[in-house]
């Protein structure tokens, strides 16, 4: 067996970063940007008012001043004269200042009669213009890699930037293996049970850009398996679950080794998650996860999800840790480095008592990992332990 940290090493570098293709803005949300995106105007492209108000040429006004209202300016629609002295022209939020216009009295501070307004007693002294490009230039870029936001589509679109280079998704074939799965909705037998692991890891990679494939279920045997391997065809990764043990059974190693695979390792110090499986198949990485739900599931987050933020050219490796205070005593750990189902509320956090990898209930039920080091010694309430915490897209 390897190390945890071996075996990340390992999968990582069976994959590199994909070719950038243009997205339509409008279809960029959630896009890796694979190049920098550069403004091709100001923003705001005039100086425009921050307030509804009037504009007047004075840079300092008094209670009592008096100015006469010769037109307005309103979001879309400029004032095309000149401000003069003892002119003011009625504005709006967003409208371009006239030319000549050096503050903007809001309108709570005035009175106005007919065209003319009146400075009331205590008139704000800011000047409520925002000066052309103070927002942007043109040349402002926004750097890549980066997940693209709401916001980032905004700035970008205000940027005049209708297309964005992003790296291509992605391409995940998904396998599940076995005789005793059937799909969601069928009648199973009594030996057999529904699959689920497919459904947990097409969301999960998903939401880390990939596009996935979820292919039929490959029945324990070598035909049906070389059948179902041919459809990956175009994939970048292939991932299979269950099988990958040494089992009578087990047969995609063996299956994946007369169709190419030159495997990178077999088996990783770990729990849940021992019997995994890597290497490369043709043009595609291939990992082979454990069948268990959770062994399945534990194994994607820790190795497939940095593999995909590498594919995506995102920074990657090891999956982000924190630390809490844990809330019980818990005993010494054994041999291989534990990812245990826990829940961490108010900066504490507790294990479930039970933690066997077929158990998905608890699975749901937890908001973290927490992660013990092999031959991690006994630890009493208060220790600080490391976990990682289970985001939207886990």
């Amino acid at each position: 067996m390897i190390t945890v940290e071996e075996a990340l090493t390992h999968v990582l570098a069976l994959v590199a970063p994909l070719e950038a293709e243009p997205a339509p803005l409008i279809q960029a949300a959630g896009r890796v940007l694979a190049a920098p995106v550069v403004a091709r105007r100001d923003q705001p492209p005039f100086p425009s008012s921050a307030m509804d108000g009037y504009a007047v040429s004075a840079a300092q006004v008094a209670p009592g001043d008096r100015f006469t209202v010769i037109g307005e300016s309103a979001a879309g629609h400029r004032f095309a004269g000149r401000l003069g002295p003892g002119e003011a022209v009625r504005i709006f939020t967003g409208a371009p200042v006239p030319e000549g216009g050096r503050r903007i009295l809001i309108q709570e501070d005035v009175q106005r009669e007919g065209d003319v307004i009146t400075v009331g007693a205590r008139p704000d002294a800011a000047a409520y213009i925002r000066p052309a490009g103070g927002d942007f230039a043109v040349g402002h870029a926004l750097e890549a890699p980066r997940v693209l936001s709401p916001t980032d589509l905004s700035l970008i679109a205000a940027m005049n930037c209708p297309v964005v280079q992003v790296t291509r998704r992605p391409v995940v074939a998904l396998i599940a293996t076995g005789d005793e799965l059937v799909m969601p909705g069928e009648t199973p037998s009594p030996d057999q049970i529904i699959a689920s692991n497919s459904f947990a890891l097409k969301a999960l990679f998903e939401a880390h850009g990939a596009e996935v494939r979820l292919l039929p279920i490959a029945r324990d045997t070598r035909e049906s398996l070389t059948t179902v391997f041919g459809l990956t065809e175009g994939s970048d990764l292939i991932v299979t679950t269950g099988g990958a043990s040494v089992g009578d059974h087990d047969l995609v190693g063996e299956v994946a080794a007369t169709l190419g695979m030159e495997r990178a390792f077999y088996k990783v110090a770990m729990r849940p998650g021992k019997p995994l499986m890597a290497g490369r198949m043709g043009d595609a990485a291939m990992v082979g996860l454990p069948g268990n739900p959770v062994s399945s599931i534990v194994c994607a987050r820790i190795f497939v999800v940095p593999m995909l933020r590498r594919m995506l050219g995102l920074p990657h490796g090891p999956v982000p840790r924190k630390h809490a205070r844990l809330a019980v005593d818990i005993g010494a750990n054994g041999p291989r480095e534990h990812y245990m189902r826990a829940r961490i509320e108010d900066g504490r956090i507790t294990p479930f008592a039970r933690q066997d990898s077929s158990l998905l209930t608890i699975l749901a039920s937890a908001n973290c990992l927490m992660v013990r080091a092999p031959h991690d010694p006994p630890r009493e309430a208060g220790a600080d332990v490391a976990y990682i915490p289970f985001g939207a897209s886990d």
